[in-house]
């Protein structure tokens, strides 16, 4: 399969198709190679407008299908824990409070006090000016394997000149951010300035950087439900990808359409084939409008199917959620003690 969509890719990116020996410890120089695609703005436009269309019907068929596998109770035990340890637990509203943040932060290190096993979330996700506080509460709690995660660059709304971009990256990452989750610039994208909306990921990238080398690792949200269409979720995807993201997201959650099965769909074959064309591994992230165990373990199901169980892993998918850990936690006392919560069993968020 890896050789087929090295082949089907590997004429627009102008590169060999990857050897199947090639491993992780030693990657192909996939940022070089894939440079010619990057190399003008004519250039990114032509490459991002050779991309195979997408099928809507197609997709969303296969989607739905994926959506209808069931999966034993011992796998789902296993595939609820995988759940709870890819959430972003988000609390990102005006009325955040130190507080607030401090209580999500005790909820992400210990997600069930009446059972110790629960894995621990992956990160908890907050505006800028919380950063420090989330750091603070976590390294008290001993949970300094629960990431912090930030949006940055005037989100949700991404409607700031760059220089301001800049400074809220850099902000979030001085007071200790590990992950960066920034918006593109969609009325620049929709209106075909792609090398704008690239060169500013590049530079968001370069303010996620530390002194010594480390760096906070960046997630590029496209805002799915202002794309459109399929095709420009597809365009936005390998566009962030060139430009460097660790992660692409789907969604900011402020808005009437995020995450959805196909649109995350596109996205997952996208990583695929990005990585099969000489690529790094990229992370996606589906945020907003994830409640229910069912619909987690639904993209769970999409994840392997479509990228394997590398990609099993909070280092490369995670769910950007509030309230879906509450039904993960519901649902996983319900395999062991054989009876629901009480509606006081969890925290409301």
């Amino acid at each position: 399969m890896t050789c087929r969509y090295a082949r089907r890719y590997a004429p627009l990116v102008t590169m060999p198709a990857t050897s199947p020996t090639t491993t992780d410890a030693s990657p192909p120089a996939s940022l070089s190679a894939l440079a010619d695609a990057t190399a003008s703005d004519t250039a990114l436009r032509r490459f991002l407008h050779g991309l195979p269309g997408v099928d809507a019907v197609g997709l969303e068929a296969r989607a739905a299908a994926l959506g209808t596998r069931s999966i034993k109770t011992t796998a789902k035990a296993f595939a609820i824990d995988l759940a709870i340890s890819m959430v972003d637990l988000t609390t990102l509203e005006g009325a955040d409070t130190p507080g607030k943040v401090r209580a999500l932060c005790a909820k992400g290190v210990v997600p069930d006090p009446t059972d110790r096993t629960a894995p621990r979330v992956a990160a908890i996700c907050v505006y800028p000016d919380m950063v420090a506080t989330a750091k603070e509460t976590l390294s008290a709690l001993g949970g300094r394997d629960v990431h912090v995660a930030s949006v940055a660059t005037a989100f949700p709304a991404g409607r700031a000149a760059l220089s301001v971009k800049l400074a809220d990256t850099r902000e979030a990452v001085a007071a200790g951010a590990d992950e960066i989750d920034m918006v593109i610039d969609r009325g620049a994208f929709l209106s075909g300035r792609y090398m704008q909306v690239f060169e500013e990921i590049r530079a968001v990238k370069e303010a996620c950087a530390r002194p010594g080398g480390d760096a906070a690792h960046l997630k590029v949200i496209f805002e799915n439900g202002e794309l459109a269409t399929y095709d420009n979720v597809r365009r936005a995807s390998w566009l962030a990808m060139l430009a460097g993201a660790d992660f692409i997201k789907t969604s900011t959650g402020k808005v009437a359409v995020n995450a959805t099965p196909a649109n995350t769909l596109v996205m997952l074959e996208a990583v695929r084939d990005f990585r099969a064309a000489g690529g790094p591994r990229v992370g996606v992230k589906p945020a907003g409008g994830i409640r229910t165990t069912k619909d987690a373990i639904k993209y769970l199901v999409m994840v392997n199917e479509t990228l394997g169980d590398d990609w099993l892993h909070p280092d490369l998918f995670r769910f950007g959620a509030s309230s879906l850990l509450n039904d993960l936690l519901m649902q996983r006392q319900k395999l062991t003690t054989g009876r629901y919560s009480g509606p006081d069993y969890v925290t409301v968020d």
